[in-house]
């Protein structure tokens, strides 16, 4: 009896794939698909956003242009909301796996879920790469996690009348404590020493509302947790002179000492990196490796700036570069969306009258 074999299925020729769904891949889909340009997006987490949607979904932005203030996941909303006509594919829940330039100039993308792809042009905007938050090291913690112990809030609301336990003394613990101090039931920062790494004005704030007795600050480190099922009842901190054990009630706890960013499989792609960063070149936004291009933090260069604002830039001249590359015998000349009847056509506004 003879076994049956399946061979895999043949790869998908797409004409780009985008590595990576947070803000400035999503608007990388929007400025290919200006030039005329389809685009698939891998991302490994569950959900379109990255960290806007993973760390810091309730936080306000204030540096997006036009927008004096705008949600993180507002931002992600409005971006999405943007690329709609141009109809990208995402796949979602999937890392990739393989990064590998063809002899015929094509690449090769293989991910965890099975999904290979043959594209014209790859666009590297994974962030910092796959990250991972640093977890209270304490015994039995993990029968707490994602239920009563967290690191980081995906909504605000659910830490309302609640005794809250933060840690940390960056600006992410500070700028929750400062946001839930009146909102929780109880409130308490606990951080190893009295130096703190975050905005002043915040730290400053924090100890304002201490002073008015409306939170608890406590100088020192945990060493155990307590509670009862996957319900945290207190936690246990020794001061930083080594003497004194306090117990601090609490029902939810939010540990903020930052993350682990692991390049992941980015580091075995063949392209050449520099302190952990892909090296490009600011025409185009290539790395060392034709037809794959680096956007956002993942990419280094003289005078690199890792905000939103830049990787936005670096989307618009990555596209350019990337028609080039697909196209090199077509002629490129800029359009403007206010005037352009081939863009307003591709944005689904084309042959309005005003």
């Amino acid at each position: 009896m003879s076994e049956s074999f399946t061979a895999p299925a043949e790869p998908t020729a797409v004409e780009t794939v985008i590595i990576g769904a947070g803000p400035v891949g999503l608007f990388q889909i929007f400025e290919l698909g200006l030039l005329g340009i389809s685009s698939h997006i891998i991302d490994s987490l569950p959900t379109v956003g990255g960290q806007c949607t993973e760390l810091y979904p309730d936080k306000p932005i204030y540096d997006i242009p036009a927008l004096p203030v705008c949600g993180a996941q507002e931002l992600i909303d409005r971006l999405l909301e943007q690329v709609k006509p141009f109809h990208a594919t995402f796949h979602l829940g999937q890392e990739v796996t393989e990064v590998r330039p063809s002899p015929d100039d094509r690449i090769h993308i293989a991910t965890s879920a099975g999904t290979r792809l043959d594209a014209g042009a790859v666009v590297i905007a994974a962030g910092v790469g796959s990250f991972q938050p640093r977890r209270l090291a304490l015994a039995g913690i993990e029968q707490y996690e994602g239920r009563s112990v967290h690191y980081r809030v995906k909504s605000a609301a659910e830490f309302h009348g609640r005794d809250l336990v933060i840690c940390g003394g960056g600006d992410s613990a500070l700028d929750w404590t400062v946001a839930l101090c009146g909102k929780a039931r109880s409130l308490t920062l606990v951080h190893r020493r009295e130096e703190f790494r975050a905005a002043p004005a915040t730290v400053q704030r924090m100890r304002d509302l201490v002073a008015a007795g409306k939170m608890q600050l406590a100088i020192g480190h945990a060493v155990a947790i307590h509670g009862e099922g996957h319900h945290v009842s207190a936690l246990v901190v020794q001061t930083h002179d080594g003497k004194t054990t306090l117990q601090i009630p609490a029902d939810q706890v939010l540990a903020f000492y930052g993350l682990h960013p692991k390049l992941g499989p980015v580091a075995d792609w063949g392209i050449e990196l520099e302190r952990k960063a892909l090296k490009v070149d600011t025409e185009k936004f290539q790395t060392s490796v034709p037809g794959i291009f680096a956007i956002g933090d993942i990419n280094t260069y003289p005078g690199k700036k890792k905000l939103i604002l830049s990787g936005f830039h670096e989307a618009a001249l990555a596209a350019f570069a990337i028609q080039h590359h697909l196209f090199p015998d077509k002629r490129q000349f800029l359009q403007y969306t206010t005037t352009s009847p081939i863009m307003q056509k591709r944005l689904g506004v084309g042959g309005e009258s005003h």
